[in-house]
């Protein structure tokens, strides 16, 4: 393996140009909005499904809607960024979401909720892939590492989205004006990000700046996962043969059938987990801790307390997995989503809920970027593979998780249902040792 000073993969560091710093805050915004706006809706559900006379189990169906509408746009997203460009497909897709989500908020029956979830759900894949897509490009002309703050800003317009609809719900603010008030400034603030956003068609494939916005690459790019509200592809380093020796501490590794898709099953385990807890904390923490006794402000923390603690975690993140690697992050994560909502489920107060979600969602932090990490470095796979399949699989944990907890909470209660997330901190613990350990004093990084 060649040193970062001289692999040719490896571009020099430049100082970034007002351009590039203006694309950087277009991309932000972006982010912001697109976690802002369905934030918005989370503490309005007890009222809607109150509102609409829905069971626990009708609810969660009506809310797998969403991630249905993203499994199915989310292969068109591709190629609407090649006709269209990255930039406008996020701008016009936002203020579609908006529109979408105030739909859902003001539906009149589950089946128009569950149909405006879906167009909501559509919508939020195709901008998720074209925001990441142009973060990309913005993060090639910087020459280094920036997706993860794009994905911690995310977060942040997670929280403040929460705060708005628990602070509406509070209020007694009608669902139809506070929804439609988020759609409108929203919107406004995407727009207001288009004129800072890279000019010109996306970069060819092939090309030293071009990753694949569908989540294949080019057959000379390396694939970096960077999640937040989804996950892409950066084109920046070796081919497939320096992959697979990178996986293992760069000895060339063989790998067999069975075990490549046994591991890669078990790194779509992992980041599936990370999706159940973060649907658990959008999902059902109002109605859980509404349950307790809390007001429809205060229901709105839990939510908050899990971006809080996940954006906090995501800050955190690259620092503790270069000290301790992957696989120790992982397990530690593990057993804060396992031991905090445990130790909240079976002493229920309002307190310890908030306090448990937030212990949940510093755990689950770092478990998509690593194990999109783990499936891109995974040998016996193309380029690109790896991360494509884990990328598509893992919105299974956000389609399967909401009945699950939905029927299981009409059969003997919410608290019950909601045993779902420490089940899946336990998985992480017992599968995280697919994932990279910590690396040797000195040694070289991946891609160099």
């Amino acid at each position: 393996m060649t040193s970062p000073t001289t692999s040719p993969a490896a571009p020099a560091r430049t100082v970034p140009t007002r351009e590039d710093r203006r694309a950087r805050l277009g991309v932000a915004l972006l982010f912001f909005t697109n976690g802002a706006l369905f934030a918005n809706i989370l503490p309005r559900y007890p009222a809607i499904k109150d509102g609409l006379d829905l069971s626990n189990a009708d609810f969660g169906l009506a809310v797998a809607a969403f991630p249905v509408g993203a499994l199915v746009a989310g292969l068109g997203a591709g190629w609407l960024i090649r006709r269209f460009r990255s930039s406008r497909v996020a701008v016009i897709g936002t203020v579609i979401t908006g529109v979408a989500v105030l739909l859902a908020g003001i539906a009149p029956v589950g089946g128009l909720l569950a149909a405006g979830f879906l167009l909501a759900g559509a919508m939020d894949a195709i901008v998720d892939v074209s925001q990441n897509s142009h973060g990309l490009r913005v993060q090639y002309r910087y020459r280094r590492s920036i997706l993860n703050s794009f994905h911690a800003v995310w977060s942040i317009g997670a929280v403040l989205g929460g705060l708005m609809g628990g602070a509406a719900a509070g209020l007694g603010i009608p669902v139809a004006w506070h929804l439609g008030a988020s759609a409108v400034i929203f919107a406004v603030v995407a727009i207001v990000s288009y004129p800072l956003l890279l000019a010109g068609p996306e970069p060819v494939e092939g090309s030293a700046a071009s990753a694949s916005v569908d989540g294949t690459v080019a057959p000379s790019a390396d694939v970096t996962a960077g999640v937040g509200p989804g996950a892409a592809p950066v084109a920046s380093g070796p081919g497939d043969a320096t992959r697979a020796s990178s996986a293992r501490g760069g000895r060339p590794v063989s790998v067999g059938f069975v075990a490549k898709w046994g591991v890669l099953l078990a790194l779509v385990v992992i980041a599936s987990s990370g999706a159940v807890v973060e649907d658990a904390g959008s999902t059902w923490t109002a109605l859980y801790l509404g349950s307790l006794g809390a007001g429809v402000t205060v229901a709105a923390l839990g939510f908050v307390s899990l971006q809080g603690a996940q954006f906090v975690g995501r800050l955190l993140g690259d620092s503790m997995v270069d000290r301790f690697g992957q696989k120790a992050v992982a397990r530690a994560g593990g057993v804060f989503v396992a031991v905090g909502m445990g130790v909240a489920l079976a002493f229920p107060s309002v307190v310890g809920t908030i306090v448990g979600f937030a212990a949940a969602g510093f755990g689950v932090a770092t478990l998509i970027p690593a194990a999109m990490h783990a499936a891109d470095n995974l040998p016996g796979f193309r380029a690109g593979t790896g991360l494509t399949l884990v990328s598509w699989l893992l919105r299974l944990g956000f389609l399967a998780s909401p009945p699950i907890v939905g029927f299981v909470a009409d059969s003997v209660g919410l608290r019950f249902g909601l045993l779902l997330v420490p089940v899946v901190g336990v998985a992480v613990v017992l599968l995280a040792g697919v994932l990279e350990g910590r690396r040797a004093r000195g040694s070289a990084p991946r891609g160099s």
